[in-house]
Order: C-alpha cells, then structure tokens, then sequence
C-alpha cells in the first residue's frame, strides 16, 4: 500500500524520566498511537538539549544527565494526527508539541 500526499508531521519533545503509571511517557504514547491506528512513531534520544527551565541536559560525562531529550515522531493525516492530541493534552505536563503539514509518501508492505 502506498498513501501519498498532504499529511502531517506530529513531534512531540519531552524528556527521558518522565513516566505514566510506571511506564516511560514516550513508550506510553508510542502504545497509544498503535492503538489509534496511526501509520507509525519513531522515538529518538538526544544527546543534548534543554527546555522551558533552561536547564541543560547532556551526554557529556561531566554534566551526565537521566533526563535526556526525547523527541518522538508521527506521520499520519490531519484527521489521524487529531485522534492522538487529546491524548497528549491529557498526560503531557512538561514538553512541546508541533505539527507541521509535509507532503509523505509512506510505503507498507501488505501482507498476504
């Protein structure tokens, strides 16, 4: 199957130790996504960064930090990307959310 044309890009930047009834938010959220359908998530770690307390957060042996940035990715339609906000307003309490409308081309494999 291939979906071609406008889409959006959800991007979701939070931290690394925040969690959800025990679980990792990102993990959280990247379940909930399945859930909903959408075409897919990507989570990445980064090595450095820092947010709205300007607090820096690094991989740099000196400044070792257990809250590194996490930034998670979704591309889906507007009306996918939609499903998942409610969601997000609800259990994010510190991060950002963007959504950017992009032209995809998304690729699946049917199965047989």
């Amino acid at each position: 199957m291939k979906l071609e044309g406008e889409n959006q890009l959800l991007r979701i930047f939070i931290g690394e130790s925040d969690t959800l009834s025990g679980k990792s938010l990102f993990e959280v959220i990247v379940l909930k996504a399945r859930e909903l359908n959408l075409a897919g998530a990507t989570v990445t770690r980064g090595m450095m960064g820092f947010g709205a307390t300007s607090r820096i957060h690094s991989t740099k042996v000196l400044q070792l930090s257990e809250d590194l940035p996490i930034v998670i990715e979704i591309v889906d339609t507007k009306e996918k990307i939609d499903l998942l906000l409610p969601f997000l307003d609800e259990h994010i309490k510190d991060g950002l959310v963007t959504i950017e409308n992009v032209e995809a081309i998304i690729y699946r494999h049917n199965k047989k």
